[in-house]
């Protein structure tokens, strides 16, 4: 298709989608009010100090004398995190809210599930499942702490399971305990979405993925056992430092981690397809995890054709309507290396979503002079037009910006895949 014809097309499909009245596809919100207008971010500089994670006020997590919460131990060559166990000193989960009486009280557990109440039954102890059945699980065996976070559909809260016997001092785990409400998913028909995020994110088991311990439900809500990243989301990190960006060698680091998730998600023939900032959480050990699993999906032929994900973020081939791959993950990781190291992604313009739109389907990247030589090759191996091109995954682990700042990435990946990676 030559320049013509495809800014025609391009033309088309945003007449189509309206784009001018929302920054972001579906449920995002807007990527620039999100990320700050350029003017904002120039008034919020300051001199550069490098990313230093501060270590938690918090009780030491025991490693030993575990009970699963799931009836089988991960089988990896390199575990996954059990839910978090507390020593002898009891972790403190903070206040509750209160919030999920006021949701009652504002009638959200009311009301029928259009219909659906069989599919929103979810409980991660039936047998027939497609992961291996948990125990059985409730609200009141659950003691809930501090919010740590609000959405559209729910909320999420420290939570730590009861003793279950007290004489063997069994001070139970720490979770993030997410609720969303039946009615509210059924009415924006984002039901099956879930159902879909749950079954991918229940039979994952990586250390730079969050984990699902499990799921139940009761009238009206469903419940969804999280692996508690004990430093939060990595986009509050980098929103607090002075110019919003990481220097080149925390950023290499979080770059090889993700990617080393993504290789382990794309054997599984798993297309994430919502990489940014917002997605990612960093645990107590200061690893980032990859979480949101709302527009993954499990492709093994490799083809899909649904608009998805986050203006900022998305490919040609999703903007030019095109089917798409597992390649939408390697645009996402090049963006994400590139707002890493300047605080705002390589095609954010301040006049408005379209002309974002056909910057980024011209592949129009302009590198900062700070960035290094390596990282803008980096850079430019992932934002390529053509998804063909993109340089894979193994690949991105021995490259040598990476290779520079954590040498060992490639032989951890291939340590946790069982096998050398090409």
């Amino acid at each position: 298709m030559d320049n013509a014809r495809r800014e025609s097309a391009l033309n088309a499909r945003m007449a189509a989608m309206s784009i001018g009245k929302e920054d972001k596809i579906a449920h995002s919100a807007s990527s620039s009010s999100a990320n700050g207008t350029w003017a904002a971010l120039q008034q919020r500089k300051a001199e550069y100090k490098p990313f230093q994670p501060k270590p938690l006020k918090m009780a030491t997590m025991a490693e030993t004398g575990r009970v699963p919460l799931t009836s089988r131990q991960p089988t990896s060559n390199r575990t996954a995190e059990a839910p978090s166990k507390s020593s002898s000193t009891p972790f403190d989960l903070g206040k509750y809210d209160g919030g999920l009486e006021r949701d009652e009280n504002k009638g959200r557990r009311d009301g029928a599930a259009g219909g659906r109440e069989d599919t929103l039954a979810m409980d991660s102890s039936m047998d027939g499942l497609a992961h291996q059945p948990t125990r059985q699980w409730s609200l009141s065996q659950f003691e809930i702490g501090r919010p740590l976070g609000k959405g559209k559909f729910g909320r999420v809260y420290l939570a730590r399971t009861r003793m279950t016997n007290p004489k063997l001092g069994n001070q139970g785990y720490i979770v993030a305990l997410k609720c969303v409400y039946k009615k509210e998913l059924v009415e924006h028909r984002v039901d099956l979405q879930l159902r879909r995020e749950i079954e991918i994110q229940m039979n994952l088991r990586h250390p730079h993925v969050l984990r699902m311990f499990g799921y139940f439900h009761d009238q009206g809500r469903i419940f969804m056992m999280l692996e508690f990243a004990g430093r939060g989301e990595l986009f509050k990190i980098l929103s607090k430092l002075p110019d919003r960006r990481f220097d080149e060698e925390t950023a290499a680091k979080y770059i090889a981690q993700i990617a080393d998730a993504l290789m382990y998600l794309h054997s599984k023939h798993i297309i994430h397809r919502d990489i940014k900032p917002e997605n990612l959480l960093v645990g107590i050990r200061g690893e980032v995890k990859i979480a949101d699993f709302g527009w993954s999906v499990h492709a093994p032929s490799n083809r899909r054709a649904t608009l998805c994900g986050t203006l900022d973020y998305l490919p040609p081939e999703m903007v030019e309507g095109k089917p798409h791959g597992g390649a939408v993950d390697l645009w996402a990781l090049g963006v994400l290396t590139y707002e890493f190291l300047e605080g705002v992604p390589p095609f954010e313009e301040m006049s408005g979503a379209s002309m974002t739109y056909k910057r980024i389907a011209a592949v129009d990247v302009r590198m900062p002079a700070h960035f290094s030589d390596e990282a803008k090759d980096l850079v430019r191996s992932l934002l390529k037009y053509n998804p063909s091109e993109r340089l894979p995954l193994h690949r991105v682990l021995k490259h040598p910006w990476i290779m520079r700042y954590d040498p060992g990435a490639y032989a951890r990946a291939c340590k946790f895949m069982g096998k050398n990676i090409s």
